[in-house]
């Protein structure tokens, strides 16, 4: 089901069992930000980007770097080159994604490479690239799933973010995903159940404002929500939650990730401004964090989770 009706969805989520699949993924990829500089157009929707004199291409070069270390500590992670034509394509996991059949339905389809629908036609070169779809191809073997030429924009992880356990949806619609691109991600991604809900003004990726960390565990920044109640009932359903504070979700603490079943990976600067209360959660459900400095990476308005593509 997919459904913007919260009390439906939190029905039919309380029954589903972890039995969807992993709950972290096996591999991840990232694309080097060869040519890194601001993209105007990008930044029409995008208040977290800096102006065009806050870039600085050699440091971020030098970060992206750090983080590939970081993350190859924790599984296995490919590094793609970028190019000056793609100024945000250090950002993959809006336009790549990969889905597996859940546990219960190994028949329902075979691994596949989700391809998605940029809202800016600065991105739609990036949906293009030949190298990574036939990575997926050719090497893993992956079906191809190519949504990025349909018209309604769905940016993939950025947009949606997955509990992979359950099989549940938490999808931001904004700008970069509107109502039907919800439900061709909710197809595209086999889940057992979605929930559509409306951003606040300015923000334009729910990954930015919620995050679930290995199925169970959530962050969530309630200012980030058109109806904060959306993020407290959905925090409901996990045994740890913490309510971000703003000026944690303004230092992409909501931007973070879980790679393994006990660390949890965000950026320096969202570690630094973690509240008690967040950093007591994160323990009492059993992570550690791990965190990479990415001050030049987050001028471009994303942040640590914005630069991994997960394999599943």
């Amino acid at each position: 089901m997919i459904t913007r009706d919260v009390a439906a969805f939190l029905a039919a989520a309380r029954d589903c069992m972890p039995d969807f699949g992993p709950a972290t993924a096996r591999a991840a990829f990232l694309v080097a930000p060869d040519g890194f500089a601001r993209a105007d157009e990008s930044a029409g929707d995008n208040r977290y980007m800096a102006a065009a004199d806050g870039f600085d291409a050699a440091l971020a070069l030098r970060q992206h770097r750090a983080l590939h270390m970081a993350l190859s500590r924790l599984l296995p992670t490919a590094c793609f080159a970028g190019a000056a034509d793609t100024p945000d394509a250090l950002f993959p996991n809006n336009v790549f994604a990969t889905a597996r059949a859940d546990a219960c339905r190994p028949e329902a389809f075979a691994p596949r490479l989700v391809v998605g629908r940029m809202r800016h036609a600065v991105r739609w070169r990036e949906a293009a690239r030949e190298d990574i779809r036939a990575w997926f191809r050719d090497v893993m073997g992956y079906e191809e799933l190519d949504l990025s030429a349909q018209p309604h924009p769905c940016e993939l992880t950025g947009a949606l973010v997955i509990d992979r356990a359950r099989g549940l949806g938490y999808c931001g619609l904004s700008e970069r995903c509107d109502a039907q691109g919800a439900a061709l991600l909710h197809a595209a991604f086999g889940l057992r159940a979605t929930l559509a809900f409306e951003l606040a003004p300015g923000e334009y990726h729910a990954n930015v404002v919620l995050a679930v960390l290995a199925g169970r565990a959530m962050l969530v920044s309630p200012d980030g929500f058109a109806d904060p109640g959306v993020a407290s009932a959905i925090a409901g359903l996990y045994p740890h939650a913490a309510r971000l504070e703003a000026h944690e979700r303004q230092a992409f603490a909501g931007n973070a990730i879980s790679l393994t079943s006990t660390r949890v990976s965000m950026s320096a600067t969202a570690h630094r401004a973690l509240s008690f209360a967040t950093q007591d959660m994160l323990a009492s459900a059993g992570f550690s964090v791990e965190s990479v400095e990415l001050s030049a990476i987050e001028a471009a308005g994303g942040s640590l989770r914005c630069c991994v593509a997960e394999v599943f």
